[in-house]
């Protein structure tokens, strides 16, 4: 019994182990086969890859990993889509910078190209812009070293060398105060040809002989300005000019004016009406401005009168007034001069104008307030005419004529012919004469009214947007291109700027007459050409409804 119970308990360890020898095999086999599987299938890739043991060798050598960043490229873009179109060309700059000698370009009064123009009546110092083959296509670039000019009223005596950089006025008129050279900077003295002591003696001189003190002069005009201090020193006396000069000899008086800060324009009085509205200034200054006021018929006093309002002045200082002291000084003859003053007294009093005083160096010319005596009078002069069809504030290359333009009828002798203007500060806001006439077509006092108010509105956001605007002094040169009856100029009037308020030609209604009756001055333009200014004038550029 005791065999028996050993032996089934062998035979059951026996049993045992032989169940579990099976599955060891299995798994043993399982891996074999898997492992030679595997080997078989690297090696099936590699011949692929690797067709002979030459180029393994090859494959296998030491590349530096830097090389394999340039050298293999791995494709991730899907090609089931179709290729992306190529990428589009880069944009061509249409306005390059012109060359640095075009840093004054005035397209319609460039120098060289009024040469081939006739010369008579200084026909080739007006305006004539260039063909469409001529126009240049690139920006006009500053001169070297330009800078930010100074503000006003600093800027009324110092300007940057830099900026306008020309030394021939400061030795052709180093005796007469214009301008001097002091370091990096010119100074402006204030004088002029006939005001060595300053512009603002000068003025003072003026003031005594009529009142630039009561606000009834408001809006001037400057004719041969030089560098504008006339005008420059009048703006401390709620005085509002025009400056003008052509581009002559005198290199850059009108740049000087622009520098400066004060208003001026490139023009010349020859054979075209100046550009702007009849009765537009109230006082009208030529200082030794070298204009022929007694040739050509008195053509050049007959376009005065026509932009003279009724009873404006015309002051004329230099040549020949005062010819019996200073004949000698300006090399001419007595006989000379005698002659020329009676040219001028002569067509002054064909135009009816009163002389009311000529003192030292200064006379005194006053157009009357209707045209009721004139009229008359033609019995004994003849000439000039009065004009009979001709717009006489249609003033864009219209030629100029030996006639007189009439005032606007009036009932009695006392009358203002046009309508009484209001006195300045009152007449900013007063309803232009031309307006409360109906004489201008299309405007009502309403409409002036509403459009003054808004203005002010429009003119209050600006300043919210534009901090600049708002900040005292940062501007000072303001333009208006499409200004219609000049609310965006009233809007800022308390403020250090002045603005040039242009009346496009094309506009349809023609308003510049009585942004001027407001006491405000501007222009004609049209905006398919070049202005008559340099480059840089203005700090403030606003155009509304321009292309409306």
């Amino acid at each position: 019994m005791a065999v028996m119970a050993w032996f089934p308990t062998r035979l059951s360890h026996i049993t045992t182990f032989n169940a579990k020898k099976p599955s060891l095999y299995y798994y043993t086999l399982v891996a074999i086969l898997c492992t030679t599987f595997y080997l078989i299938g690297i090696w099936k890739h590699s011949v692929g890859l690797i067709p002979n043991s030459a180029a393994a060798d090859g494959y296998l050598t030491d590349v530096p990993c830097s090389s394999l960043h340039s050298t293999i490229e791995l494709d991730f873009l899907p090609h089931h889509l179709p290729p992306d179109p190529p990428p589009a060309a880069a944009r061509v700059l249409h306005l390059p910078p012109c060359d640095l000698s075009f840093s004054e370009y005035t397209p319609c009064e460039d120098v060289k190209r009024s040469l081939k123009f006739d010369r008579g009546m200084l026909v080739y110092r007006e305006r004539h812009c260039p063909e469409k083959n001529e126009l240049l296509k690139c920006r006009v670039p500053a001169p070297y070293g330009y800078k930010v000019p100074f503000r006003w009223p600093r800027s009324r005596e110092f300007a940057w060398f830099a900026n306008v950089p020309h030394k021939e006025l400061t030795v052709e008129k180093k005796n007469q105060n214009w301008v001097k050279v002091e370091g990096e900077l010119f100074r402006f003295p204030g004088g002029g040809t006939m005001f060595p002591r300053g512009a603002d003696a000068y003025i003072d001189d003026i003031d005594e002989l009529i009142n630039l003190k009561d606000g009834s002069i408001r809006t001037a005009i400057d004719t041969g300005c030089g560098v504008a201090s006339w005008g420059a020193y009048l703006l401390s006396r709620n005085i509002l000019a025009v400056s003008f000069a052509p581009r002559d000899t005198h290199e850059a008086q009108v740049q000087f004016a622009l520098e400066r800060g004060v208003p001026a324009l490139i023009g010349v009085l020859a054979s075209i009406r100046l550009p702007y509205p009849s009765r537009a200034f109230d006082m009208a200054h030529c200082s030794r401005c070298l204009i022929p006021w007694g040739q050509y018929d008195g053509l050049y006093l007959i376009e005065v009168d026509r932009i003279l309002r009724p009873g404006g002045y015309w002051i004329l200082s230099g040549p020949p007034i005062n010819w019996e002291n200073h004949w000698k000084g300006w090399n001419r003859t007595r006989d000379n001069l005698r002659a020329e003053q009676n040219l001028i007294e002569t067509g002054a009093k064909s135009l009816c104008w009163k002389k009311l005083v000529q003192k030292d160096d200064l006379a005194i010319w006053q157009k009357p307030t209707n045209h009721i005596h004139c009229r008359a009078n033609r019995k004994v002069f003849k000439q000039p005419r009065f004009c009979q069809t001709q717009n006489p504030d249609m003033a864009w290359y219209t030629k100029l004529e030996t006639c007189l333009t009439p005032l606007p009828e009036v009932s009695n002798i006392k009358e203002i012919a046009g309508g009484q203007l209001a006195k300045w500060p009152e007449r900013l806001n007063a309803i232009p004469p031309r307006i409360s006439s109906g004489r201008l077509t299309g405007i009502t006092e309403k409409m002036f009214v509403e459009n003054t108010e808004l203005w002010k509105k429009r003119v209050e956001y600006y300043k919210r947007v534009d901090h600049q605007l708002a900040e005292t002094g940062r501007y000072r040169n303001l333009l208006d291109m499409n200004a219609h009856l000049g609310g965006f100029a009233a809007a800022l009037v308390d403020d250090p700027v002045w603005t040039m308020n242009v009346v496009p030609i094309e506009a349809e209604i023609n308003t510049l007459g009585a942004v001027y009756e407001r006491g405000l001055i501007g222009t004609y333009q049209s905006w398919c050409e070049a202005m008559s200014t340099y480059p840089r004038t203005y700090d403030f550029i606003h155009a509304d409804s321009i292309f409306s």
